[in-house]
C-alpha cells in the first residue's frame, strides 16, 4: 500500500514543515490536488506551490488535476516538479493525447473519474496509464464521507487489471474504513484530514501499518 498524504488539508501557513513531517514519517508519495473553480467548485494550488514545495522535499509529488482542459497544463506541471500527473477522463476530450505527453516526459501517468462516472469511460485507456484514481466523494472539497458504493467498482477495477496496477483512491479514508478500502483492492491511498488533523506522525504510521 502506497499512502499519498494530501496536502489540502495541510496548514499552508507552516506546509513545507508538515511536509517534511510526512516524509519523516515513512510517506514516500504527496497528493497535490490541483482545482481551478470550474471543473469543481473550489480552487487550490498552481504552479508556483508546487516548484516551491519541490526544493524541501524529495517525495513523489503525485498532482492530480481537477481542471478543465488537462492538455494545456500538463507541460507546465512537470517543470514545476511533477513526478506524476493524473487527470479526469469527464474534462478532456483528448485523453490520448494528455497520456501521450505525460509519457514522453518520463512521468507516471494516472486516469481519475468521479463518484458517478462508470468504468467503462476508461475501459480503453487502462493499459496505456500506471494508475487509475476512482474519486470517493465529489471532487472539490476536503473532510467528506467516503462513498462506499465507489468499493464495488475498485473490486471491479482490480478483477479487470490484476494485482501489479495501481488503484488509487481520494476521499474520505480514515482509519476506520481503510481496511476495508484495502480488501476491496485500492493499493494507492491518499489521506487528507486522516494525516493532517492532529499528530501528524502517528497518524501516518497508523494509516501504514496496516
Amino acid at each position: 500500500m502506497i499512502l499519498s498524504p494530501s496536502i489540502l488539508s495541510a496548514d499552508f501557513g507552516i506546509l513545507a514543515e508538515q511536509v517534511r513531517e510526512v516524509e519523516e514519517a515513512g510517506a514516500e508519495w504527496l497528493h497535490i490536488d490541483v482545482m481551478d473553480g470550474h471543473f469543481v467548485p473550489n480552487m487550490s494550488f498552481a504552479m508556483p506551490v508546487i516548484k516551491s514545495l519541490r526544493k524541501y522535499t524529495s517525495l513523489f509529488f503525485d498532482v492530480h488535476l481537477m481542471i478543465e482542459r488537462p492538455k494545456v497544463y500538463i507541460e507546465r506541471f512537470i517543470e514545476s516538479g511533477a513526478d506524476g500527473i493524473t487527470f479526469h477522463a469527464e474534462a478532456t476530450d483528448k485523453i490520448d493525447e494528455c497520456i501521450d505527453m505525460i509519457r514522453k516526459r518520463g512521468k507516471s501517468v494516472g486516469i481519475s473519474i468521479c463518484p458517478e462516472t462508470p468504468l467503462s469511460v476508461i475501459d480503453d485507456y487502462l493499459d496505456k496509464v500506471d494508475m487509475a484514481l476512482l474519486m470517493t466523494v465529489h471532487p472539490g472539497y476536503g473532510g467528506q464521507k467516503y462513498i462506499t458504493e465507489v468499493n464495488s467498482k475498485i473490486r471491479e477495477l482490480r478483477a479487470k487489471m490484476g494485482d501489479d496496477f495501481k488503484i488509487q483512491v481520494d476521499g474520505g479514508v480514515t482509519e476506520e474504513n481503510l481496511d476495508d478500502i484495502l480488501e476491496a483492492g485500492a493499493n494507492v491511498i491518499v489521506a487528507g484530514t486522516a494525516v493532517f488533523n492532529g499528530d501528524i506522525t502517528g497518524s501516518v504510521k497508523r494509516l501504514m501499518n496496516r
